[in-house]
C-alpha cells in the first residue's frame, strides 16, 4: 500500500482494470425449504400438473441431482409440500361447546390453502404423512372431535372422511380452473345456462330436476363447502 495518504485514497478511488473479471456471487446454497419454495412457485402459477423435480431445479437454476441431495424423489417432495401447507393452520383449543364451529374453522383454512395452489390437495389422497407438522394439524383436529364427546372410532373415521371431503373440494376447484383456462370461460357453464339447460329438459321424464332446477345450481363461495362440513358434524352423535 503507498505509504503517501494522498496515494492511498487515489488508490481506493482507482477504476478496476477493463480485463479484470468482477467477482461472480456465491450461489445461495439448496436446501429443502429453497426446494418446497420453489415448487409451490412451479404450482402456484402452472398447476400440480406442471411439477416435475427437473421444472423445481429449472427454477433454482440447478440440475436435479443438486435437489435429490436433499429429497428422496416425487412422493418426499410432495410430504413436503403438503407439510408447509399445514404449517400455516391455527388450531383452536378444543371446546366441547363449539367443537363443530371449530372444525369448520379448521378445515376453512386448510381449503384456503390448498386453493393458494391448485392441484395440490390431489398430493394428500391416499398417502399416510408422518411429517410433524401434518401430524400436528391431524392430532388438533382429533382432539376437537374427541371434546365433542365422540369415541375414539368415531373421531378417528370422522376425521379421515372431513379431510377427504376437503381435498376434494380443492381439487374440483382447481380441475374447473384448469379447464378454463386451457378451454376458455365458455368451457365451463355458466349457472345461468345450467339453469336453462335444466328447466328446458322433459318434465316426464325429468320432473325434480326441471323444476328445482335453481336449488341444484345455488350457492355462492363456500357455501357449498360450509353445508358438507356442518352435514357431517351434525350427524356425528357426541355429548351435544
Amino acid at each position: 500500500m503507498p505509504a503517501d495518504p494522498r496515494q492511498r485514497r487515489a488508490a481506493r478511488h482507482a477504476q478496476p482494470l477493463a480485463d479484470s473479471a468482477p467477482a461472480r456471487p456465491r450461489k445461495e446454497p439448496i436446501t429443502a425449504e429453497r426446494i418446497t419454495d420453489a415448487a409451490l412457485q412451479v404450482i402456484a402459477t402452472e398447476g400440480y400438473d406442471a411439477l416435475t423435480i427437473r421444472r423445481v431445479s429449472a427454477v433454482l437454476g440447478t440440475g436435479p441431482s443438486s435437489l435429490y441431495a436433499h429429497i428422496v424423489n416425487k412422493d418426499d417432495l410432495d410430504d413436503l409440500l403438503i407439510a408447509r401447507l399445514y404449517a400455516g393452520i391455527v388450531l383452536p383449543e378444543p371446546d366441547p361447546e363449539t367443537w363443530r364451529q371449530q372444525l369448520l374453522e379448521v378445515y376453512a383454512q386448510l381449503r384456503d390453502e390448498y386453493l393458494k395452489y391448485p392441484g395440490l390437495s390431489r398430493a394428500a389422497m391416499a398417502v399416510v404423512s408422518t411429517h410433524l407438522e401434518t401430524l400436528r394439524v391431524g392430532e388438533g383436529i382429533l382432539s376437537i372431535l374427541l371434546a365433542g364427546g365422540l369415541d375414539a372410532q368415531t373421531a378417528a373415521w370422522a376425521r379421515d372422511a372431513l379431510t377427504l371431503y376437503v381435498n376434494a373440494y380443492a381439487l374440483e376447484r382447481a380441475v374447473v380452473l384448469q379447464r378454463q383456462q386451457q378451454e376458455g370461460d365458455d368451457w365451463v357453464l355458466s349457472r345461468e345456462e345450467v339453469i336453462s339447460r335444466f328447466s328446458a329438459l322433459p318434465a316426464d321424464r325429468y320432473p325434480n330436476t326441471q323444476r328445482y332446477a335453481t336449488e341444484l345450481t345455488s350457492g355462492t363461495g363456500h357455501d357449498r363447502f360450509d353445508f358438507t362440513i356442518n352435514l357431517l358434524t351434525e350427524n356425528l352423535s357426541g355429548r351435544h
